[in-house]
């Protein structure tokens, strides 16, 4: 965190980063309360509100689960985050609370507030059973697949997309017991137009017009081996971030415009499980909104192993 330390009234303030509702996109529906397990937000007046600085981590775990897209990252002056009075919030919320938030600290790389958790987990004698000793340990030994069997939920962090995980040892096992159906000899890219990043494309390129468009997140072709044979065979391809781009005022304008201007026939938006993935939809769904021309909009979901695991018709 970039501290810049400042006194207000007695209050130590700092510049750091720190989540902003945009008021007018909040339509109250709550999604964002229990994503917030450090208790950040509440609903008041029918919006959600930020109701002290003290909670939130700035790590951004409501944002994948707006459906408004309302809510951002910001940089400003802010009462410095207190990871003990997130706990003592936490312990009321029972085991699992304080396991993903645990987990949330882990994944972030947020060693000092981690060490604070386990402290204060310590001090106040809070039996963590059956995984004191792991609590204990500093859940250092504490693996992400353990985390989800002990919680029987996932992580409501949204913070899967920047997990560590190992998929070798699946892999190996699959590779023992069966040949690859095909090998990079054999299997000719589907691309039919360059670029296909969205900042760098021209919505009315000769290749949108009348065309059947995915729009992917940029990982969803490295989780996928058979990305080009199911997705972009005879369609035209933009990929996108949608929590690390820049400017996605831009990707929403560009997209309008390729629905109003170009006449794409369709719209097949490609996303990961992770919740970060999920402001790629929403841009697809405003746009579409904006333009006033309803075009079929698929939402397809992919695994981090690369299995399709839902496809919905929005």
């Amino acid at each position: 965190m970039y501290k810049q330390v400042m006194q207000y009234h007695n209050t130590q303030y700092m510049k750091r980063k720190i989540i902003q509702i945009d008021e007018e996109k909040c339509n109250g529906c709550g999604v964002c309360i229990p994503n917030c397990q450090e208790g950040a937000l509440k609903i008041i007046d029918g919006k959600a509100r930020l109701v002290s600085d003290l909670f939130c981590d700035g790590l951004g775990a409501c944002i994948g689960y707006c459906p408004e897209g309302a809510i951002e990252i910001i940089e400003r002056e802010a009462a410095p985050y207190d990871e003990r009075k997130v706990m003592a919030i936490l312990v009321t919320k029972g085991r699992n609370t304080i396991l993903a938030h645990l987990e949330h600290l882990r994944d972030h790389n947020e060693t000092e507030f981690l060490n604070q958790a386990i402290h204060y987990l310590k001090e106040n004698n809070i039996d963590m059973s059956p995984e004191k000793e792991q609590v204990k340990q500093g859940i250092n030994d504490l693996t992400l697949q353990e985390a989800r069997n002990q919680t029987h939920v996932h992580s409501g962090c949204g913070c899967s997309g920047s997990m560590e995980q190992d998929f070798r040892i699946d892999l190996e096992a699959v590779n023992k017991t069966s040949e690859p159906d095909v090998t990079p000899t054999n299997a000719p890219s589907e691309l039919r137009q360059w670029p296909v990043q969205l900042h760098l494309l021209n919505p009315q390129a000769s290749y949108f017009r009348n065309a059947d468009v995915v729009l992917a997140a940029d990982c969803v072709a490295f989780s996928m081996g058979s990305f080009h044979k199911r997705f972009i065979k005879g369609k035209t391809i933009a990929i996108a971030c949608p929590k690390l781009d820049s400017n996605k005022e831009s990707y929403i304008q560009k997209l309008t415009s390729m629905i109003s201007e170009t006449n794409i026939n369709s719209l097949n938006v490609v996303m990961m499980e992770v919740p970060c993935c999920g402001g790629l939809l929403q841009m697809a769904l405003e746009a579409r909104k904006i333009a006033g021309r309803n075009i079929p909009v698929m939402k397809t979901i992919v695994s981090i192993q690369g299995e399709v695991i839902s496809e919905d018709l929005m």
